[in-house]
């Protein structure tokens, strides 16, 4: 299945971060849902920021337009903004991309350890990301402690280590 790109993303103006605040914040929204389409798509959750600027979603060779480096950290501060994005180093160079926030993930494995009956059961986190539907999900094994903790905060769920495997327990 081919990704279908915005109508924006052959626009060339688009490419170019706008001085209008009005017009800024739909342009970020419009970036801020591109990027988080194309990396569900695309099954990317890392992305490096000076590599995504030749990736196709911030480089349209058809119109010979690519967002500038600082355009793209814009975007990307936006997204982690909104609770899509975190950052992976000090620098700012690689990101964690969460086309779902964490919440919203957690409320995904909790729906899906109901389904199969695993509520008050521990297993590991292999065990749960390996499981029949959650490859489709995309949600991938060492992004579990992270959703986990979240619904641990809310006592949903508790985290243990075991001689490096993480069990996990869903209420």
């Amino acid at each position: 299945m081919s990704f279908e790109w915005p109508w924006q993303y052959n626009f060339p103006p688009f490419f170019t971060l706008q001085p209008n605040v009005d017009t800024r914040q739909k342009q970020l929204a419009a970036w801020c849902s591109l990027v988080l389409s194309f990396c569900r798509q695309s099954k990317l959750f890392t992305l490096d920021v000076l590599e995504a600027q030749e990736s196709a979603v911030f480089n349209n060779n058809r119109i010979h337009r690519k967002l500038s480096v600082e355009a793209i950290q814009v975007v990307f501060e936006e997204l982690r903004k909104k609770g899509n994005l975190e950052w992976l180093d000090k620098n700012k160079s690689r990101c964690l991309i969460m086309w779902r926030r964490p919440e919203e993930w957690g409320k995904l494995i909790h729906q899906w350890v109901s389904k199969n009956g695993m509520v008050n059961l521990v297993f590991t986190l292999y065990e749960l990301s390996n499981g029949d539907d959650t490859e489709k999900e995309g949600i991938k094994y060492f992004m579990f402690p992270c959703y986990i903790a979240l619904y641990q905060q809310n006592g949903n769920a508790s985290l243990q280590n075991y001689n490096f495997t993480v069990k996990a327990t869903v209420r």
